[in-house]
């Protein structure tokens, strides 16, 4: 089976606006209310865009953050029309706000084919990211009679104009932008996928076939060697159904001298009913995302290996459909995860974190010096913090190392306590742990502390719940569209590049 290929945009410098090009795309700045064109590097003529201010202030233009405004092009220029897009506060103007604009104005531009943009001049990763992303589209079971036509495409070219297309620099941060955005749409192609279409096997074989085109170590464990090697979270949660679970592991070695290790682990759930614990009907058509952070890690560590970090990196992905059936686990069950620890299944639709477990405590046998685990874990994590926000928590020094770089970047992690006085909820009267607690607050939190015992002593480590953020059941906003987000496959970017550099 082939590796997931998401359809981007072609990203392309260019020193000036092109005779290809139909719509040119600025950027607009609010100050005291009024608007003023962002001039960036001076890519364009100042008169130029003087008139192309005074066009759009007359149609109503406030440069408010990610508004739209689309006028006839000055004659000077070789396109038909110009596109202003608000950035907001001239001076709270930073990458991300570039790269939501971008992303807003690349949503808005359908059936354009080429567009320019001095975006670029501003932030040229944050805008290549944003004017990529912002294109994405999942259309891979839409037949004639739905796929969009060409007036409904997205464009399939941007030029990103800058001062001289010569320039190393320029070219190095668009070949880094590209692959970002590249693994971000990846994780979006995995999320997307109908669960009729990836299951573990099928999930498997693409996250395989990705990881090998990349030049990684890859490993399969099907059914018959989980059960062997004594994995019984996930052989536990995959019992169910008639596609049976599997472990991947992907591994990048940088061949740097005293490289960091760095362990991902993602949950890999490719569809979650609840199992005996059923989920309601309404809604659980969007368990098909359930699978989210592992998509994320899989693509993190291809694109680490495609940007050469210096650090090396192992992803350890469960995967596992849970399912209601005469052979699921049962609500009372004590199963055995990989290592030894006991756990009774109170509920069963609280199964990430025994998948999760297992493959923390394998990733764990690799000795990391840091380990990042990522999941839709929790509804709690959407309660606590809304559907954009990922609850970061774990080894509190490297917890908020952690979620300040996700705010960076813009997927705005934040750090969230475990308290040890909930560790008791999780007592079992029959085993090791139970697998929830008795008490309804706090859900989030003692999920999370039920993952830290299975986190080998000395190992710096964080579990970002991605519960909400992963998934975008609403309307698109920025450069994120309905449907898989790709988050934080940006932040485990961030990291991994940080620790290579930092330690």
């Amino acid at each position: 089976m082939s590796a997931p290929t998401p359809e981007l945009p072609e990203l392309v410098l260019a020193g000036s606006v092109s005779k290809r090009a139909d719509v040119l795309v600025v950027g607009l700045t609010s100050s005291d209310g009024t608007p003023e064109v962002l001039l960036g590097d001076g890519v364009i003529d100042e008169d130029v865009l003087g008139s192309i201010l005074d066009a759009v202030q007359a149609v109503g233009a406030t440069g408010r953050a990610e508004e739209i405004t689309r006028v006839p092009a000055p004659a000077e220029l070789p396109v038909s029309s110009v596109m202003a897009v608000g950035l907001g506060a001239a001076d709270s103007i930073d990458a991300e706000q570039v790269r939501r604009a971008a992303g807003a104005a690349s949503r808005a531009l359908a059936g354009v084919s080429t567009v320019a943009t001095t975006l670029s001049a501003v932030d040229l990763g944050a805008a290549a990211e944003g004017f990529a992303l912002g294109a994405y589209s999942y259309t891979e079971f839409r037949s004639e009679k739905s796929a969009p036509g060409a007036d409904k495409k997205p464009p399939s070219r941007i030029e990103l104009l800058v001062a001289s297309t010569r320039d190393r620099a320029a070219k190095a941060e668009l070949a880094r932008s590209t692959a970002i955005a590249e693994a971000v749409a990846t994780a979006r192609e995995f999320v997307n996928t109908p669960p009729s279409h990836l299951y573990p096997a099928s999930f498997a074989e693409r996250a395989k076939a990705l990881g090998e085109a990349a030049g990684l170590k890859v490993e399969v464990l099907d059914e018959k060697a989980l059960e062997k090697q004594g994995f019984g979270g996930i052989v536990g949660v995959g019992k169910g159904s008639s596609r049976p679970p599997r472990l991947v592991r992907l591994s990048y070695a940088s061949k740097k001298r005293k490289a960091p290790k760095i362990a991902l682990v993602g949950k890999g759930v490719t569809f979650d009913t609840g199992g005996i614990s059923i989920k309601p009907a309404a809604g659980m058509e969007a368990m098909t995302s359930d699978m989210a952070g592992a998509a994320a890690v899989v693509a993190t560590v291809v694109l680490a290996a495609k940007l050469g970090v210096a650090a090396d990196v192992t992803a350890t992905v469960p995967m596992a459909e849970n399912m209601p059936s005469s052979t699921a686990q049962r609500p009372g069950d004590v199963l055995t995860q990989y290592g030894g620890t006991t756990v009774e299944v109170i509920n069963t639709d609280a199964e990430g974190r025994l998948i999760l477990a297992d493959a923390i405590v394998r990733a764990c046998e690799d000795e990391p010096d840091y380990l990042i685990d990522t999941a839709t874990l929790t509804g709690a994590q959407m309660v606590a913090l809304g559907t954009r926000t990922p609850g970061v928590m774990g080894t509190e020094e490297f917890r908020d190392r952690v979620a300040g770089l996700s705010q960076e970047v813009g997927e705005n992690g934040w750090a969230m306590p475990l308290p040890t006085y909930m560790r008791s909820d999780l007592d079992s009267r029959v085993a090791d742990l139970a697998n929830v607690s008795p008490n309804r607050w706090g859900g989030m939190l003692t999920a999370g502390l039920f993952l830290k015992e299975f986190v080998a002593e000395g190992v710096q480590w964080v579990h970002i719940d991605v519960a909400g953020p992963a998934f975008n059941t609403g309307g698109p906003f920025g450069y994120v569209g309905k449907g898989g987000t790709g988050v934080p496959v940006r932040t485990m970017l961030a990291v991994i590049e940080d620790v290579a550099e930092h330690g």
